[in-house]
């Protein structure tokens, strides 16, 4: 079976310590929901899967392999901003991905591969609701809508491991509802393995089958960037019961913002 591990992982910038002393190891097919007061580290560590960021200390694998220093394939993302590209059409946005991989020069496939490539982009569209907009552009969808693209982008190259970096903040009640039926849907289907970021503890128990809750179990008064923040709690949500959530949720949302403050005064 596939596995996401770190191992003593540690991240700083100079004298800056923000994770310290990671390990963690992940199954494919888990659904990942990742919580914690502001600052963190949460992104950090979702840049670190993504191989946007190298850690400063030990090691990310992947399978038993170091996982790459650089954006691949392998891994798909979802941001908050909707990253679509505004100049090209829902489908175009979706075939770019396999035409670059294809092509990667001219970013351009011809006759029977763009047809091949746009078949399956039309699928893809389908599969998160948007097969009756192929030539829309970005400018005439809703907010909703451009992160069902996003997600389309994300998946089309299928990947082994989904990142979701608050993907539904921005979005209204209805719609963000909409799209926790859509995500756990393809999830099923996929049997990616996905991390997700969220400030919302209700959008995390209900997505995830794990839920991993940074924090700073060390804070400095005098210098409160001495110590980085790590993994506080992993808990398993199937088997979790309601007292527990209820005292994350305190822990998360009123505890370390108060220690926080304090700590700054």
């Amino acid at each position: 079976m596939s596995k996401i591990e770190f191992i003593n992982v540690w991240k700083e910038y100079g004298p800056v310590v923000v994770l310290e002393n990671l390990s963690l190891s992940v199954d494919t097919g888990e659904f990942c929901t990742v919580v914690g007061a502001s600052g963190c580290g949460k992104t950090t560590f979702l840049r670190m899967l993504l191989g946007e960021e190298r850690p400063s200390r030990g090691q990310i694998q992947l399978d038993g392999e170091q996982l790459r220093d650089e954006p691949g394939p392998d891994r798909g993302v979802v941001f908050q901003r909707y990253s679509v590209f505004p100049h090209l059409t829902v489908v175009q946005n979706v075939m770019l991905g396999l035409e670059l991989q294809a092509a990667p020069l001219s970013g351009r496939l011809f006759g029977a591969a763009r047809s091949r490539a746009r078949e399956l982009a039309r699928e893809m569209l389908d599969s998160v609701g948007l097969s009756h907009a192929l030539d829309r552009y970005p400018s005439e969808l809703s907010g909703g809508m451009q992160q069902r693209l996003a997600l389309a982008q994300a998946l089309i190259m299928k990947p082994r491991i989904l990142l979701l970096d608050e993907p539904f903040g921005a979005l209204d009640p209805g719609i963000r509802t909409d799209m926790h039926k859509l995500v756990l849907q393809l999830w099923q289907q996929t049997g990616l393995t996905v991390f997700m970021i969220t400030h919302d503890l209700h959008e995390a128990f209900y997505l995830g089958s794990r839920l991993l809750v940074f924090d700073k179990p060390r804070i400095d008064p005098q210098a409160l960037q001495a110590y980085g923040a790590t993994i506080t709690y992993d808990l398993p949500l199937a088997n979790t019961d309601k007292d527990t959530m209820e005292g994350i949720r305190q822990h998360v949302e009123e505890d370390v913002p108060r220690a926080l403050e304090a700590a700054a005064n």
